[in-house]
């Protein structure tokens, strides 16, 4: 669904994305240098904080912004456990993935898809566009011949990533991924909060710490949550048409219980 990224924003909607855009690029980043010497009981903590800020940020959100962000956690979420816990391609700090990390998917969302709504963003799109595609393989040709560590992961994303530009229906959303991703990809292996493996499993894709496009992975996600939310609230609208009586019987439960509770402060 793509109307929440392009619809045109009021002013205190403008000035809602650029605290939700500064909050996610200041408050992760936070949260990464803390864990570099945090221990398990302190990254649980900062998981409860995340999760408290993503939930604060999403209250203002439309509904349909609410179920991408879901999507993003829960897919997220899934490949993490396969690919670091599961088949170790990349390594947290404490070998086990932190709590924190699940909400911080959500939070790069919300910082990528307000920057793709931006009013500037928006007036700027081709150039944007053009841009990062550019930068995208000029990173993604250094990782692959001039980086330390060959990356051949990074030039594959690079391709995923051009391919989400040309013919994605969100292209600005992608753009804003690009940046996001990539700064807190550079961050977060500089700090040793994780550090990707010189190979994947069958040893024949070379990877660089970090893999020089990693927002084209990431892009999946993206490409997950616009897929899946407008199926997701159709399935939702028909359950609802389906028990009009029980959505009835619930609103009347509900205006009871209100009733209810006043009589009983009253008595």
């Amino acid at each position: 669904m793509v109307a929440p990224i392009l619809r045109d924003r009021h002013s205190s909607g403008r000035i809602r994305d650029v605290r939700m855009f500064t909050i996610g690029l200041i408050w992760i980043p936070a949260v990464l240098w803390c864990d570099r010497t945090a221990s398990p009981t302190g990254q649980l903590a900062l998981g409860v904080l995340t999760w408290a800020l993503l939930l604060a940020l999403l209250w203002r959100e439309a509904t349909a912004v609410r179920v991408q962000v879901a999507v993003v956690v829960a897919f997220a979420t899934l490949v993490e456990y396969a690919f670091s816990a599961g088949l170790g391609v990349y390594i947290y700090r404490l070998d086990h993935v932190p709590p924190y990390v699940p909400p911080g998917h959500g939070l790069v969302y919300l910082a990528a898809l307000t920057m793709a709504r931006s009013s500037v963003l928006r007036q700027h799109a081709r150039l944007a566009v053009t841009a990062t595609v550019t930068l995208a393989v000029s990173y993604a040709l250094w990782g692959l011949f001039l980086a330390p560590r060959p990356d051949a992961l990074g030039a594959f994303w690079c391709l995923c990533l051009v391919a989400f530009l040309i013919w994605g229906k969100s292209r600005l959303l992608y753009v804003g991924a690009f940046v996001v991703v990539t700064y807190l990809e550079l961050l977060g292996t500089a700090w040793g909060v994780w550090a990707w493996q010189t190979h994947d499993p069958t040893g024949l894709v070379t990877i660089g710490n970090p893999p020089s496009v990693a927002a084209g992975g990431y892009g999946w996600f993206d490409l997950a949550a616009v897929a899946a939310t407008p199926w997701l609230l159709g399935q939702w609208e028909r359950w609802r048409a389906r028990w009009p009586e029980r959505g009835l019987a619930e609103g009347q439960l509900g205006h009871d219980a209100v009733v209810q509770v006043g009589v009983g402060g009253e008595g």
